[in-house]
């Protein structure tokens, strides 16, 4: 089995980053040039970069109704520098809605790992990119780091909502692109670990409740937290904080956590904030519509 530790162990005896690991190992299991592989990132990159646009647009609105427009409004408040915590803040939190409420829109995304989650990294990579003026090619390869994280946990757990609940995809997510922005900004392949390893704890038996069975409440807004999630882990992984437990325990204790969540909190929309009074009232009036 794959294994952060392993990553980290044969990118610091080689003396290169994580991403460059994992471009190999992929280069050598599927028996192709890295750089085919280094252009199939670029083109996953730029449906990212569309889909972060397109959920921008202030019309957009899921068929349900219960999405769309929230993009556009943490946006512009970005754009204005009226962001609390700044513009990266704003606009990452801005793109992760984005992306989301695209997925939503039934618009072309990239799952990384879910669809339910892909707003994560997408947002983390690209305001990033844009804020610190780094080149494209600091992406890709960031995403190949977030590639290789999310092979270990998919590997060693699950990234599944219906199975782990949403730590193990708003979480998997968060953990993926913590990692690669700590690669993006200079860090080491253990800065990296500790950040995916922080980022996962963090959000440690976060249920799967997704209102009238749709990935959009609570979905959408959680992907907002995901990437803020990842911030703060990379910030504090790259300021040399670890993390006490080990990335790989922290992922296998994600599995056992998602074994003992109940069916109700595992994208059955049985439990948790589904279960409300108004989340009823919205599935009710959901499948009304749709027997119409």
């Amino acid at each position: 089995m794959p294994s952060v530790a392993g990553y980290v162990k044969k990118a610091q005896e080689q003396g290169v980053p994580i991403s460059q690991v994992v471009l190999e190992e992929q280069a050598r299991e599927q028996e192709q040039p890295k750089e085919m592989l280094e252009e199939k990132m670029r083109q996953m990159l730029q449906v990212m970069q569309a889909s972060a646009k397109e959920g921008e647009n202030p019309q957009l609105r899921s068929q349900s109704g219960l999405t769309g427009g929230a993009a556009a409004k943490v946006m512009e408040r970005a754009r204005r520098g009226e962001s609390l915590c700044g513009p990266y803040f704003g606009k990452a939190v801005a793109r992760a809605l984005a992306v989301s409420e695209c997925n939503a829109c039934m618009g072309r995304i990239v799952a990384a790992p879910t669809a339910g989650s892909c707003g994560i990294l997408p947002a983390a990579l690209l305001t990033i990119m844009e804020e610190k003026e780094l080149p494209e090619e600091k992406a890709v390869m960031g995403l190949f780091t977030a590639a290789g994280i999310g092979t270990v946990i998919a590997s060693n757990a699950t990234v599944s909502g219906a199975q782990g609940g949403c730590q193990a995809e708003v979480g998997s997510a968060s953990a993926m692109a913590a990692a690669a922005v700590v690669e993006m900004m200079g860090g080491t392949p253990q800065m990296c670990a500790n950040a995916c390893a922080i980022a996962l704890k963090n959000v440690l038996g976060l249920v799967c409740d997704p209102v009238a069975g749709l990935v959009e409440v609570p979905c959408v807004k959680r992907n907002a937290m995901g990437v803020v999630n990842a911030l703060a882990a990379a910030e504090m992984a790259l300021a040399g904080v670890e993390s006490a437990i080990p990335a790989d325990e922290v992922i296998l204790a994600m599995k056992r956590v998602g074994n003992t969540l109940p069916a109700t909190l595992r994208e059955t929309a049985e439990g948790g904030l589904a279960d409300t009074p108004t989340g009823r009232k919205i599935a009710h009036s959901f499948f009304q519509h749709e027997a119409l």
